[in-house]
């Protein structure tokens, strides 16, 4: 059914307003001045960089679950504080160290990265990736306090990665997004939804959206954020690659329907951030942003997005959500 939408959406004509979208799109989104945020430098212990950061707020406090890769290239969590949301103080050892003694090791022996915190009543899920000599898992973890960790389960067979958790059970089940790696067939580089009873039986998979032909997310999308919930739908943001040139990651949004979230009831047509500045284009992995966490402030209008910048440092961005949802609404029933 999804396929079939798609093929639609690119046989029309051409749209020409698309042309002149560019710079409404990029003022919708405002870079903090004082960007990066954080760096390796802010870390007291072995880090070459950090960067693909996780965000929650915890009694009133903003916590940030980043990836650290030390001098080895192996990756563990490391968790920082702020009382602001802007500076932050890294704590004196990693928080999630891959392995570690636990039932999961056999999947993390490579490194653990790229987390993705959802609060679901009082329990704060860490949706994050493992790297084995098998492949790459998307895994799943849990705490209330944000010093003990409980490892909960592999989630799916590989290769799979940017799980991110609804927020909130939809018609009785938990929700989640995810980026299957399979090059079989034409939805392989997608975004696809299933559901659960109980965070560790997955079905009802469903394809949800695409990369889009000559645009700047034609060759692969992911899940960057744990959705937002909006009264016009759950606001997701995404990263999309480019095929051509130096295959840069900009991220965009989406608007899925509230009660049924497999349905997609506009895509923004322009990506909303894009490598620009010296500290998104030059790093370990160049023409990079890369998203993983949100915090919607207490106004419920203003976003704070958290993004990595050329995988070497943590920064900072600020949006409207209302204005991000209109733009998704501008191109409605996209795929």
């Amino acid at each position: 059914m999804t396929r079939r939408n798609e093929i639609q959406t690119w046989s029309r004509p051409f749209p020409p307003d698309r042309f002149y979208l560019k710079n409404k799109a990029q003022k919708l989104v405002r870079r903090y001045e004082g960007n990066p945020i954080l760096t390796s430098g802010d870390v007291p212990y072995s880090s070459h960089t950090i960067f693909n950061g996780a965000v929650a707020t915890f009694k009133g406090r903003t916590v940030l679950l980043f990836r650290n890769e030390n001098e080895a290239g192996l990756s563990s969590l490391g968790l920082a504080w702020s009382d602001d949301g802007i500076h932050f103080e890294v704590e004196r050892k990693p928080a999630m160290l891959p392995g570690n003694r636990s039932h999961l090791e056999r999947w993390e022996q490579l490194g653990i990265s790229d987390p993705r915190i959802t609060k679901i009543g009082n329990t704060y899920y860490i949706n994050y990736t493992g790297y084995s000599d098998l492949g790459v898992h998307p895994l799943l973890a849990k705490t209330h306090d944000f010093k003990t960790f409980k490892r909960i389960t592999l989630l799916s067979l590989p290769d799979n990665r940017n799980v991110v958790l609804f927020p909130e059970k939809i018609n009785g089940q938990y929700v989640r997004l995810d980026r299957p790696m399979a090059e079989s067939h034409h939805g392989s580089n997608g975004i696809w939804i299933s559901t659960s009873p109980d965070l560790i039986h997955w079905g009802n998979h469903d394809y949800i959206m695409g990369p889009r032909t000559c645009h700047w997310d034609c060759l692969k999308v992911g899940p960057g954020v744990p959705p937002i919930k909006t009264k016009k739908g759950w606001l997701e943001i995404y990263h999309g690659v480019r095929k051509f040139g130096a295959g840069h990651y900009r991220i965009g949004c989406v608007l899925l329907d509230l009660k049924h979230p497999a349905k997609v009831l506009g895509r923004a047509i322009p990506y909303i951030l894009s490598p620009v500045q010296l500290y998104e284009r030059v790093g370990d992995v160049g023409n990079v942003i890369f998203i993983n966490g949100a915090v919607l402030e207490s106004d419920n209008k203003t976003l704070r997005l958290y993004y990595a910048g050329a995988d070497s440092c943590m920064c900072l961005a600020y949006a409207n959500v209302g204005e991000l949802v209109d733009l998704c609404l501008e191109n409605p029933s996209a795929v």
